[in-house]
C-alpha cells in the first residue's frame, strides 16, 4: 500500500514535471503556481502546500532538469577510466542527449543562459551554479586527460573547455532551430577534430 509520504513525494514530482515542461517550452519565467496547477490537474492551494512559492517551484525545475543531465551524462561517463575515455564519454552522452532529448524539448542551461543573462538575483546565481558545475567538470577531464598523456602537454586547456562547451551550444541551435537532422553528426565529427589536434 502506498504510504501518505509516498503520495506526497509523487505529487510533488508531478508538479515539477508539469512544471519543466513549461520551462522548456516557455521559459523560465513563464512559471506560475496557478498554471502550473491547471496543467498538473491540481488546485493552486494544492501545489502552493508542497512547493511553496514561484521563485521555490523555478529553483526545483532547475535542480531537477541538472539531476536529470547529471543521469544521463556525468554518471555514466564517471564510469570510464580517466583521460580521453572519460572525455570522449561526456562529449558523445551530451550529444546523444541532444539528439534524444533537447532536440525536441530544448535546453534549459541554453535558454536560460539568454533569459537571465542580464537579471541578477538567486535563479541567475542557481543556474550559473549548474553551468558553471558543467564547465568545471569538463575542465577537470580535459586536465586528466593532459596528465595521463592522451592530450599533448601544451594543450591550453581552458582554451580547449571554451571550444568543446561552444560547440555543445551551437549543436543546440543547430539541432533545435535550424532543425538540422545532421546535427548531432557534424557536433560529433567537429569533437574529434578538436581532438585530433591536441592529440599527443
Amino acid at each position: 500500500m502506498e504510504t501518505r509520504t509516498e503520495r506526497s513525494e509523487a505529487t510533488l514530482g508531478a508538479i515539477v514535471e508539469t512544471a519543466l515542461d513549461m520551462a522548456l517550452a516557455e521559459g523560465l519565467n513563464s512559471l506560475s503556481l496557478g498554471e502550473v496547477a491547471k496543467r498538473a490537474g491540481m488546485s493552486k492551494s494544492g501545489v502552493f502546500s508542497r512547493i511553496g512559492s514561484r521563485e521555490a517551484l523555478q529553483k526545483a525545475v532547475i535542480d531537477e532538469y541538472g539531476k536529470r543531465f547529471l543521469q544521463d551524462v556525468f554518471v555514466p561517463a564517471m564510469r570510464e577510466p580517466r583521460g580521453l575515455p572519460r572525455l570522449n564519454a561526456i562529449m558523445r552522452l551530451s550529444i546523444e542527449r541532444v539528439r534524444k532529448v533537447e532536440r525536441h524539448t530544448g535546453c534549459l542551461y541554453s535558454a536560460g543562459a539568454f533569459e537571465f543573462d542580464d537579471c541578477d538575483g538567486p535563479l541567475r546565481d542557481l543556474l550559473l551554479e549548474h553551468v558553471l558545475h558543467w564547465r568545471a567538470t569538463l575542465r577537470r577531464s580535459v586536465d586528466q586527460a593532459i596528465e595521463v598523456g592522451h592530450l599533448r602537454a601544451d594543450t591550453d586547456a581552458e582554451q580547449l573547455v571554451f571550444e568543446l562547451d561552444g560547440l555543445l551550444v551551437v549543436l543546440i541551435r543547430e539541432a533545435r532551430f535550424l532543425r538540422d537532422p545532421r546535427a548531432c553528426d557534424l557536433a560529433w565529427a567537429a569533437y574529434e577534430r578538436l581532438i585530433r589536434s591536441a592529440a599527443s
